[in-house]
C-alpha cells in the first residue's frame, strides 16, 4: 500500500489553526473539469474560497476532496474541490499559510513550487496571485463573494510578515 499524501492533513491543520486564532481560512484552487465551483468567480483558472465556519455549511475536509455549501451572489452553491487541485491555504487577515504543488498527472495547469510558509517563502506571484492580494485588509462582503469592482482592480501581490 502506498503512503498517503500529507496535503489534506496540512489543510485540516491550518484550517484549525486559523479558526482557533480567529482568522478566516481561504484556499486557492486551480479549476478544471473535476472542480465544482461557480464559474463566474474564476479568475485566471483559479478561485479563492472562504473556508470559514460562518461562510460554509456542511464543510467536509476529506483526504480526497473538500466539499461544502456557500453563498455566491445570494445564491447557495454546492462546492466540490479535489484536494490535489488546492495550491494554497492561508489566513485572510495575515497571509500566513502554506502553498502546495497541484497534483501530478492532472490537467490543471502548471504546478506551483512546494513552499513551507507564505510568510517566509519566495513565491511566484503568478501561481498564487489571488492568495497574495491581501494588502487591502479584511473585506466586508459575504462568504466567497468577489465584486466586479475588486475583480477589475490590478492585483498587487504583497505579503506581510507577522511575528
Amino acid at each position: 500500500m502506498s503512503e498517503s499524501s500529507t496535503k489534506p492533513y496540512f489543510i485540516r491543520a491550518l484550517h484549525e489553526w486559523c479558526t482557533d486564532n480567529g482568522y478566516t481560512p481561504h484556499i486557492v484552487v486551480h479549476v478544471d473539469e473535476n472542480t465544482l465551483v461557480p464559474r463566474g468567480y474564476i479568475s485566471d483558472g483559479q478561485i479563492t474560497l472562504n473556508l470559514g465556519l460562518l461562510a460554509t455549511n456542511q464543510l467536509d475536509l476529506n483526504n480526497e476532496f473538500i466539499s461544502f455549501q456557500a453563498r455566491f451572489g445570494g445564491k447557495t452553491e454546492d462546492i466540490w474541490v479535489p484536494v490535489k487541485a488546492v495550491s494554497a491555504i492561508f489566513a485572510r487577515e495575515t497571509g500566513a499559510g502554506m502553498g502546495f504543488e497541484v497534483g501530478e498527472g492532472d490537467d490543471i495547469g502548471e504546478s506551483s513550487e512546494n513552499v513551507a510558509d507564505l510568510e517566509a517563502a519566495d513565491l511566484k506571484a503568478a501561481d498564487l496571485k489571488v492568495a497574495l492580494n491581501l494588502t487591502e485588509g479584511p473585506t466586508s462582503h459575504s462568504a466567497n463573494q468577489t465584486t466586479q469592482d475588486e475583480a477589475s482592480k490590478p492585483k498587487r501581490p504583497h505579503l506581510t510578515i507577522v511575528k
